[in-house]
């Protein structure tokens, strides 16, 4: 009999979870996400970090084509870019965000973030940083971001005071 009971409810417990991995992100939990992101100071919720990337993330994902989509996309992308999540998880977000969206208006911003933040500064991956700095020029050439990608490219691999010299020079 113990058995039986067991059983049913080992079975219930499983079709319970079963059902919530199909329960799709709402545009209200990716905003509870977003609030939680900041304390009532307006310092960063450490803790809300992982659980905001991931709504953000599962909210395009479940909802690929709603207009917000792309924008949720930008911010889980965004905050794991600015909190210095593990740069794989940046790298796959600004992959998806410019191949499902290619029309966005952030992608360029995205692309370098990507470059100066991910491959430059946290892998320091040059090759790569050059070839997304190289991309936002190639696919956005009339934005503001071609111009500082091109700036970023001579700088790329610079140390502090190569760059106060070459700024120096320039000011001559």
């Amino acid at each position: 009999m113990k058995r039986n009971i067991l059983f049913v409810v080992m079975l219930a417990v499983l079709a319970i979870a079963g059902c919530n991995r199909n329960v799709k992100t709402t545009e209200n939990d990716a905003k509870k996400a977003e609030e939680a992101l900041f304390n009532a100071d307006q310092t960063l919720n450490a803790e809300a970090v992982s659980n905001a990337v991931e709504t953000f993330d599962k909210f395009a994902t479940d909802n690929p084509e709603d207009a917000k989509a792309p924008e949720y996309l930008f911010k889980a992308l965004e905050v794991s870019v600015n909190t210095k999540q593990a740069p794989q998880k940046s790298i796959d977000l600004a992959n998806r965000l410019i191949a499902n969206y290619p029309e966005f208006d952030k992608n360029p911003v995205a692309l370098f973030m990507l470059a100066t933040f991910v491959y430059d500064e946290q892998l320091h991956d040059l090759d790569k940083a050059r070839d997304t700095y190289q991309q936002i020029i190639d696919n956005y050439p009339g934005n503001p971001f071609a111009k500082d990608a091109e700036i970023s490219i001579k700088q790329l691999g610079m140390t502090p005071d190569e760059l106060i010299k070459m700024f120096e020079e320039a000011e001559n």
